[in-house]
């Protein structure tokens, strides 16, 4: 940005005879010259208002240096936003993703000996029309000795825009949970969402459509079914350093349904580093025999962004 104001600011100090009504002072050009070399467009309009109150016979020749200003930083800005947007056009199939990991365990001794470990990863890449999300989560606990938790989750979503805040999504996703019953549950879905939220603090995204779900019992036998997915995508960020968020879904079919939620509360620790409480909760309607109908878990887990 800089070359570009150095060179305004010169032509600032040359404007032509039809603007230049009156001679603006040389301590008021200095100080409007130092604003526009800083770049800082609040910094230019109130030095430039305060030179309109102190030299009234100047305003045409200051209000054409504030035009010039004005008209080189949108161009700027358009530059910029080209720029970028050339990058990501051109990037490769492996550039432009972004993400974060995540870990955590527990331990706990006395009447009972837990161990618990739970590992998750978010890989996301925005394009100028498309976003692709891939997630992976495992949880594991034993219990004196034994295993009692053992979950996996493996999830690609693509998003494509169809307006600033209307878009069409695709999911697949894979779940093998054995103490819940089932070997593994496939799960595709497609359909619209909208972002109903969509500013710098607070974020609202909700989504649905028709879906199809197989599952594989561990008892034996399979089962297949049309369903309908409902599901929201909440993030608020309380502060600089505080965010909350919500995410929730439900697969509605006959027999049985799926509805899950997870409450989270991240604190950031510094560089990529952040601190995160979730509370996540697991209810199937109709589960397989020894199975519970509802399942929770709270996680503390250390966040690292990439």
């Amino acid at each position: 940005m800089k070359p570009f104001v150095l060179t305004l600011a010169a032509s600032a100090a040359a404007l032509s005879p039809s603007v230049a009504l009156a001679e603006i002072p040389d301590p008021v050009r200095a100080m409007i010259d130092a604003a526009i070399e800083s770049g800082d467009t609040d910094a230019v309009a109130t030095v430039i208002d305060l030179a309109k109150q102190t030299n009234p016979d100047d305003v045409a020749a200051l209000e054409a240096i504030q035009g010039e200003f004005d008209a080189q930083m949108q161009a700027n800005a358009a530059a910029e936003a080209q720029a970028e947007e050339d990058a990501i056009r051109n990037a490769g199939l492996l550039d432009n993703w972004s993400g974060n990991g995540e870990i955590g365990a527990f331990r706990s001794t006395g009447n009972s000996s837990n161990t618990g470990l739970t590992a998750s990863i978010t890989l996301e890449r925005v394009g100028i029309d498309w976003r692709h999300k891939l997630t992976g989560l495992a949880d594991f606990q034993r219990t004196n000795g034994v295993t009692t938790r053992e979950q996996f989750v493996g999830a690609y979503e693509v998003n494509r825009d169809i307006s600033d805040r209307l878009f069409a999504y695709g999911l697949a996703q894979y779940e093998r949970d054995r103490f819940q019953g089932f070997s593994s549950r496939i799960s595709a879905s497609g359909g619209l969402g909208y972002r109903v939220i969509d500013n710098e603090r607070m974020q609202l995204a909700i989504k649905g459509g028709p879906a199809w779900r197989k599952t594989s019992f561990i008892g034996g036998g399979t089962d297949s079914a049309l369903a309908g997915l409902a599901a929201l995508d909440f993030d608020w960020q309380i502060t600089d350093t505080i965010k909350f968020t919500e995410d929730a879904s439900a697969f509605i079919q006959s027999g049985n349904s799926t509805y899950n939620s997870t409450t989270g509360l991240e604190a950031a620790l510094g560089g990529n580093l952040s601190a995160r409480v979730a509370y996540v909760i697991d209810h199937d309607t109709n589960p397989p025999l020894g199975a519970v109908s509802t399942d929770t878990l709270t996680r503390f887990t250390l966040i690292y962004g990439f």
